[in-house]
This record gives structure tokens, sequence and C-alpha cells, in this order.
């Protein structure tokens, strides 16, 4: 895949000021600080598309990006959007706020009819935590289709982000009969970054 443009289009409270649902569309979450800005920075080869910042939960909105990209150099051209999604588990967040959250979120993944792949992005530095897995069961029970993507490989020993990947995905084959696709990231290093890129643009292909 080759990115030829990505633009910031809008960002919206409700479902309803979304853009119209004419293009596939691939949504990114995580829990708060899980590196997701860096990550969509990567994917898209756009250092400033999403904006980083050291204060956690600093995405409030369902943030549109339409990216433009090409199957090889000279390919076809693709257009789709990518969604940066307010993260979750951020603790100095109200309980009103969190409501709100949980309102839009949930009324996004359920009934955005054009939403291919959610993104789901988990700190590899850490063991399996809780509202992860509660996250993705929540997911499994709505029927939305989503990925896993492991995030911040850089940060700690490869023996430890084996361990907790492996711990992460134990977790879910307990009861899971099958597992989600995972993808082993870093922002930093560019790792990851082709496989997205043609997970992607294979998903456009079947939903162009």
């Amino acid at each position: 895949m080759q990115i030829k443009s990505a633009k910031y289009v809008i960002s919206s409270a409700l479902i309803t000021q979304c853009p119209k649902p004419d293009k596939p569309e691939y949504a990114f979450i995580g829990r708060s600080n899980v590196g997701k800005s860096s990550l969509i920075n990567m994917v898209t080869n756009m250092k400033g598309l999403a904006k980083t910042s050291a204060t956690p939960g600093k995405t409030q909105l369902i943030n549109h990006f339409e990216i433009e990209s090409s199957i090889g150099e000279k390919g076809p051209k693709q257009k789709w959007y990518l969604v940066d999604l307010p993260g979750y588990g951020y603790a100095k967040r109200s309980q009103t706020e969190r409501k709100r959250w949980e309102e839009m979120i949930n009324g996004y993944l359920r009934k955005r009819e054009n939403l291919v792949q959610v993104f789901v992005l988990i700190d590899s530095r850490h063991t399996p935590q809780k509202n992860d897995l509660e996250f993705v069961s929540q997911l499994d029970h709505w029927g939305v289709k989503f990925s896993l993507v492991f995030t911040k490989t850089d940060k700690e020993k490869p023996a430890v982000v084996e361990r907790n990947v492996k711990a992460f995905l134990d977790t879910l084959r307990e009861t899971w009969q099958f597992l989600p696709r995972h993808f082993i990231t870093s922002a930093e290093k560019k790792l990851g970054r082709e496989e997205l890129q043609q997970y992607i643009e294979g998903c456009n292909k079947e939903n162009s």
C-alpha cells in the first residue's frame, strides 16, 4: 500500500454528525496512553496526522480522517476513512463524562454501517488488563469485527513482550473458540506498519 494523501475531516460527538458512510472505515481505540496517535501516524506515514499528547484522555470525540492510497506505486487508488476514537480507562474522567463516552462509542461501534474493522490497541508492556479484556469481550458480544494491535514493543525487553502477548491471548483462549487476528507493532521502529497496511488494503478490495 502506498499512502497518497491523508487529511482531517471532522470531529463528531454523535454518530449522526459523522461523514456519510460511503467509504470503508477503520477505527483505532485503546486505553489512554496506549500510543494510539503515534500508531496512526506510523500507519499513514503522516507524522502529524493524529495529535500526540503527554496528557492521557486528550481525544474526546470521534475523529475522521480521509485516506487515499494505492495498491503499489501505480496501482488502483482506494479511498477510506481512518477513525481515531477516544481512549477508555482514563480514571480522571467524571462519571458524567464516562457515561457520555459510553453512549458515543457504543452508538458508533454498533451502528456505523461502513465500519469494516476496529483495531484495539493493547500496551505490550503490561500483563492482561481487566478493562482491555472487558472491552474486547463486549465487541465480540456485539458482533463487531476487530483485531488486536500490541503497541510499544520497543519499550520493553522482547521476552517480556512475548510473555505479555501470550498471556493476553491465553486468557482469551479460556472462553473463546477462535482468537482475533493480532499485530505486533512499534511506532518508533515502524514495526507492523506493512502488515497493517496490507491488511487494510485487502479489506478495501473486499469492500470496494
